[in-house]
């Protein structure tokens, strides 16, 4: 080989053995190094690069085939370029597989969850020494894969009540104690302690540590729930596990563990994945988190929070008491105010005036009554005194009267020797008819 790689590439050359002892620091002529695996030492290795570049050599000798899986990843979001990651239909193997322009227009109909065959090569990429498949035809197979079998079990198990509301139990306002089911010295545990802890951090955890993926993975959840939901200090139950592929999560969809989620006493909270991943378990757990950062968030409130709402509500009282007993001092101060309580004689003047304006009137109104029935004693007295005998006895007449007392008023009915009395203006007199 006549060229030379530039940069930390491998010059072509030097004759054999003209450095006995290799400087391993320097970029050596590929004529220096080893022909065959066998024959590298610690003192004369390969380099990576030319260790990748055999790999990629021998592998792309390889024929073409045809492999058979489910999708579990799909992207091809990029035009011209498609990127799947496709899943073993029955053990827990996946491969990567990648293709471009005719490729990636037929995989861009596909979706998470298809079971395809798919025809292409082995490649390593060189640069990370990674093995890949490159895919150059896709096609769909019959249903029946794990996405479809979920779908089925979500029909059923939804049929039965087992994701309806009404079964949803509401999280406790302020947890005292928290059961957390993950794996063991797994990110997602850090990820709720600490947020828990910064938000709350009187709470107490009872950690369980399961298998979050694997056959183990159903026995573990559905035990550590059960476990966690008979301990009465638990107050809330948290599922947690980081993101992952489809596979990856699929004992999170059980029907084992949803039944044991959607049978737990205690409120539980799953916390599987990312935001755009989903399990059955979401379905029947009390609450959904995206995350294990975002179940903290929920299960828990601030105490920033809680100490604001605190000073908020003692700041409102004390307003509210503040206008309160304002209110009752200009209250009391307008009572001490008032004229019926500086002069008290105040209240009496009206009921005064009423009383001296009716005596005004009483008095006027007898005065009026004396004066009447005097005129009228008057009027009554002068015609008495006009009509009285005496008043014609005084204009100088007399009333002759018998004996009997009889008023004579007729001459023929005196006889001589009748006794008669004679009554004048002054005095009586008697006297006998001639």
């Amino acid at each position: 080989m006549n060229a030379t790689m530039r940069g930390g590439g491998y010059a072509a050359g030097a004759a054999p053995g003209s450095q006995p002892a290799p400087d391993l620091s320097r970029p050596r002529p590929l004529d220096q190094l080893p022909r065959l695996a066998a024959d590298t030492t610690a003192e004369n290795p390969w380099p990576v690069s030319v260790l990748s570049q055999k790999f990629h050599t021998a592998v792309a000798k390889w024929p073409a085939a045809w492999i058979c899986g489910q999708i579990t990843e799909i992207n091809t979001r990029r035009a011209g370029s498609a990127y799947l990651t496709v899943r073993d239909d029955f053990e827990d193997i996946a491969i990567s597989v990648s293709g471009w322009r005719a490729f990636a227009a037929a995989a861009s109909r596909f979706r998470q969850g298809d079971r395809v065959v798919i025809h292409g090569r082995a490649d390593i990429w060189v640069k990370q020494t990674r093995l890949s498949f490159i895919g150059d035809d896709i096609r769909k197979i019959g249903a029946g894969g794990l996405k479809e079998q979920i779908d089925e079990l979500r029909r059923k198990l939804k049929g039965e009540g087992l994701f309806d509301a009404e079964r949803k139990v509401p999280l406790p306002e302020f947890p005292r104690c928290i059961g957390l089911i993950c794996a063991p010295q797994a990110r997602a545990e850090g990820d709720v302690v600490t947020n828990v802890n910064l938000r709350w951090p009187v709470v107490r955890f009872k950690i369980v540590h399961a298998h979050v993926q694997g056959a183990q993975c159903p026995p573990d959840i559905i035990e550590a729930i059960r476990r966690l939901d008979a301990d009465p200090e638990v107050d809330v139950i948290i599922v947690a596990r980081g993101g992952g592929a489809f596979e990856d999560l699929i004992g999170f969809s059980d029907e084992g563990v949803v039944r044991a989620a959607a049978a737990c006493v205690t409120p539980l909270v799953s916390a599987i994945g990312h935001e755009d991943d989903w399990t059955l378990i979401d379905l029947a757990a009390d609450l959904r988190a995206s995350t294990p950062t975002d179940a903290a968030k929920k299960v828990v409130p601030d105490v920033r929070e809680q100490w604001q709402l605190v000073d908020n509500a003692v700041r409102q009282m004390r307003m509210r008491v503040s206008a309160r007993v304002d209110g009752e001092i200009r209250l009391v101060e307008g009572y001490a105010n008032r004229p019926s309580l500086t002069r008290p004689l105040t209240m009496l003047e009206p009921h005064q005036r009423f009383i001296d304006d009716a005596l005004a009137r009483l008095d006027i109104g007898l005065r009026r009554i004396v004066d009447d029935a005097s005129l009228t004693i008057e009027k009554r007295h002068a015609s008495l005194t006009a009509l009285s005998p005496q008043s014609t006895l005084n204009r100088g007449y007399a009333v002759v009267q018998r004996a009997d007392g009889g008023v004579l008023d007729d001459a023929s009915q005196v006889r001589p020797g009748d006794e008669l009395t004679l009554t004048l203006r002054k005095g009586v007199v008697t006297a006998k008819a001639d």
